[in-house]
């Protein structure tokens, strides 16, 4: 059941490949326009640039949030999974997989690239690119709640923002916090560690959450 709901939603995003690239060009362009409004001071672009790409990764993400669940809902598919016979905690975990890896792993996969206009070492790259790589599931997870619970409403996608937003703050704490942390010469690991915490704890609580907030909007 989770393989063909992560394989479908795969499939169904290849045929609509403008929605990942209007994401991934939304990242790149986001955090292109600092460097260039700030100019070439070395010491500024870096101090800024942990911030910079984590919120850019962050408003990212809440693009596609509200295509989460959306398409099945109009179409009847959601109301129909609700009818199988499997856990509905399975079918939003499956989906939430699926989302994270047609939009936010491009992200992850970016952010390195991205960095490089900002002067950063290789060692703050990479510690970048694993601070994406645990935070970005929590943006997922969180925001299948929203989208959940703002499914078949009108002006769904600023709620969303309303109700996920104060919950990303600890993700953007932790993962701004680790990069910043190797930029100043403290390592980045206690950042990292309570990042993979909030991460595993957004994957045991997030998915029940989402099946009960969409029960309550399709009912």
């Amino acid at each position: 059941m989770l393989r063909w709901i992560v394989w479908r939603d795969l499939i169904l995003a290849w045929r609509r490949r403008s929605d990942i690239l209007s994401t991934v060009f939304f990242f790149v362009i986001v955090v292109s326009l600092f460097p260039l409004g700030i100019g070439p001071e070395t010491q500024l672009l870096r101090s800024i640039a942990p911030g910079v790409v984590w919120v850019a990764a962050l408003l990212a993400s809440m693009l596609s949030l509200g295509r989460l669940f959306a398409n099945d809902y109009q179409d009847g598919t959601l109301e129909q999974l609700l009818l199988t016979p499997q856990p509905l905690f399975l079918v939003v975990l499956g989906k939430v997989l699926a989302h994270w890896i047609i939009a936010e792993l491009p992200l992850v996969l970016i952010a390195p690239l991205v960095g490089v206009q900002f002067d950063l070492s290789k060692q703050t790259l990479w510690v970048l690119f694993v601070s994406l790589l645990l935070g970005t599931p929590i943006l997922s997870l969180i925001g299948s709640v929203g989208a959940g619970l703002t499914l078949g409403l009108r002006g769904g996608g600023v709620l969303i923002s309303i109700l996920i937003l104060p919950l990303y703050v600890p993700a953007l704490i932790f993962g701004a916090g680790a990069v910043e942390a190797t930029i100043i010469g403290v390592t980045p690991a206690p950042n990292l560690y309570l990042l993979g915490a909030f991460a595993v704890v957004s994957l045991l609580f997030a998915p029940w959450a989402a099946s009960a907030a969409l029960r309550i909007s399709l009912e």
